[in-house]
This record gives structure tokens, C-alpha cells and sequence, in this order.
């Protein structure tokens, strides 16, 4: 992707902190003189990786079934197909777990552009806004999901903060939309196409 970049580092709210409570500062690549953007990160909270998650599915399969093969060399035979079917019925629900642990949502404030990426299970769905024209809304009132649009266009974001934080964060991200420096608002980006 190419794109037209600020010059200078964002500028950072005037919070308590001074610094950005939802959004951090990011290099899009590790190459020198790499353009910086600002970028949110909406993830659930996962308490277990997948790898991790099969880590302990693998240890369970084993001790499960050894418990199961000693029963059945001691005249217990049913007891191992009816482990094999709870092992069974463990790891799907283990795997539609894992599918979504990794679920999120990223804005990315580069140059005129917003970019929002939702990614649920194995589905990715993008959308780029210009910065000017962005609008930041609730989509019923205190507490709902923010809802982005422009152009045309909808996307609702904040599905994994707790609904008391989504104003704050629809606040920082109308603030960052704004301080897009005016003469990047207006210019175009080379691989996305302009409305």
C-alpha cells in the first residue's frame, strides 16, 4: 500500500497523562524514516492463547486416556469410547474457542485515513474512511457500540471494550480525527480509492 504520510509525529491530547488512553503511536514498517500512524487496538480479552490452549488439550487427551486404557485392561471396555467421545466433544468446543480468541478490531490513523479492520473467527472485513469526513457516533445512546461513517459507508467498532469506556474512546478517536494536520486532509493515497 502506498500512502501520503504526516510529516511530524502526532499530536497528543491534553489528558492527565498527556498521553493517549486507547490509541498508541506505531511505525507501519521497520524500515528507516518509516511513516508513523496512530492506531487503536480493540481485542478480547483472552485469557489463553490457542497454542496454549492445545498445550493443555493435548495433556488432558493423555492422562485422559491412560485413566481410560487402565480400565480397560482391567474388564472396563466402555469406558474407553466414552472417553474418546468426551475427548471428542472437548476439542470442538475447544476449536470454537480458539477460533475466536483471537478476535479484534484495529483502527489505523494514517495520513487522511482511517482504516478499521474487524476480524471475527476466520473472517477479516476492511474499511477506510478519509479522516475529514468521518463521523463518530453512538449508534443508540450512553454505552452502545461507536458507530463510524462516511461516504457512504458504516462500520460499528468497540465490541470488546466495557460499554462504560466506549464514549471515552469515541471522544479520543473524534480528537485524533480532527488534529489531522489540514493540508494531509485533502490529499490523495495512491491505492484507495477516493469517493
Amino acid at each position: 500500500m502506498t500512502a501520503a504520510f504526516a510529516s511530524q509525529s502526532w499530536t497528543r491530547p491534553a489528558t492527565a497523562g498527556g498521553s493517549w488512553v486507547f490509541g498508541r503511536e506505531v511505525t507501519l514498517s521497520a524500515q528507516p524514516g518509516a511513516p508513523r500512524a496512530l492506531q487503536w487496538l480493540l481485542a478480547r480479552n483472552c485469557s489463553i492463547t490457542p497454542r496454549q490452549l492445545l498445550t493443555v488439550y493435548a495433556g488432558l487427551c493423555g492422562a485422559s486416556l491412560l485413566v481410560a486404557a487402565f480400565f480397560y485392561s482391567v474388564g472396563a471396555t466402555l469406558v474407553l469410547p466414552f472417553a474418546g467421545i468426551e475427548l471428542v466433544a472437548l476439542g470442538l468446543a475447544l476449536r470454537i474457542y480458539g477460533l475466536h480468541a483471537t478476535d479484534r478490531e484495529t483502527l489505523t490513523l494514517v495520513g487522511p485515513w482511517l482504516q478499521v479492520e474487524q476480524r471475527c473467527g476466520q473472517r477479516v472485513d476492511r474499511t477506510d474512511f478519509g479522516a475529514a469526513w468521518t463521523r463518530v457516533e453512538p449508534v443508540a445512546g450512553q454505552g452502545s457500540l461507536v458507530e463510524l461513517s462516511g461516504h457512504g459507508l458504516s462500520v460499528r467498532v468497540g465490541r470488546f471494550l466495557r460499554p462504560e469506556l466506549r464514549p471515552a474512546f469515541a471522544r479520543e478517536l473524534r480528537q485524533a480525527l480532527r488534529r489531522v494536520s489540514p493540508d494531509i486532509r485533502h490529499a490523495s493515497v495512491p491505492g484507495i480509492e477516493q469517493n
